[in-house]
C-alpha cells in the first residue's frame, strides 16, 4: 500500500514537472542568440610577425568585437572585454549577427614595453551566427598580438628555427 501510494505522489509530480515544461514551450517568441567570442592576445617579443616559443600572452589587454554591416558598412555593435592572466578573452556577444560582418579588434596593452599592433594581427574575423552549422556559441577568433619595440637578444637564435635549408647556402 505504502509502494502504490509512492508510485502515484511521483506519477503526480511527472506529470506535474511535464505540464510545466509544455507551458513554456509552448512559448512561441523566437530565442535571441548570443555568442561567446574567444581568442588570445600575444607579444611578439621576437618582432617576427608570428608567435615563436618567446612570445608571451598579455594579461589585462583590451579587446573589442566590432560588427559592421554587410551593404552599408556601417557600425551595428561594438562590446569590449580584457585579457585575464592566460592572455584570453572572453567576450560574450548578443544577438544573431548574421548579416553583419563582426571581428574582433585590439583596443590596447597594458604593457608599455609591448604596445604596438603587430601589422596584420591587430583584428581577427569572427562569424556569428548559428545558421552556419556550428552547434557551439563559442566563436575561436585567430591570435592578436602586439610587438615589443626592440626584439630580445636571443631572437636571432630563435628564428634561425624557422629558415629554409635551402637558405642557408
Amino acid at each position: 500500500m505504502a509502494s502504490l501510494r509512492a508510485s502515484l505522489l511521483l506519477a503526480a509530480a511527472l506529470c506535474a514537472l511535464a505540464a510545466s515544461g509544455a507551458a513554456a514551450s509552448r512559448d512561441l517568441r523566437p530565442l535571441r542568440a548570443g555568442f561567446v567570442v574567444r581568442g588570445r592576445v600575444w607579444c611578439d617579443t621576437c618582432r617576427a610577425g608570428f608567435e615563436t616559443p618567446a612570445s608571451t600572452y598579455i594579461a589585462g589587454a583590451k579587446v573589442r568585437v566590432d560588427c559592421r554591416s554587410k551593404t552599408t558598412g556601417l557600425k551595428t555593435c561594438s562590446f569590449e572585454g580584457h585579457t585575464d592572466r592566460t592572455g584570453t578573452y572572453n567576450i560574450l556577444v548578443a544577438d544573431e549577427h548574421e548579416h553583419e560582418l563582426c571581428e574582433s579588434v585590439l583596443v590596447s596593452s597594458p604593457d608599455m614595453r609591448c604596445a604596438t599592433t603587430v601589422p596584420g594581427r591587430e583584428r581577427a574575423p569572427v562569424f556569428l551566427t548559428s545558421k552556419n552549422g556550428v552547434a557551439s556559441n563559442v566563436r575561436l577568433a585567430n591570435a592578436l598580438g602586439f610587438q615589443k619595440d626592440v626584439a630580445l637578444p636571443r631572437c636571432a637564435q630563435i628564428l634561425k628555427m624557422y629558415e629554409d635549408v635551402d637558405d642557408r647556402v
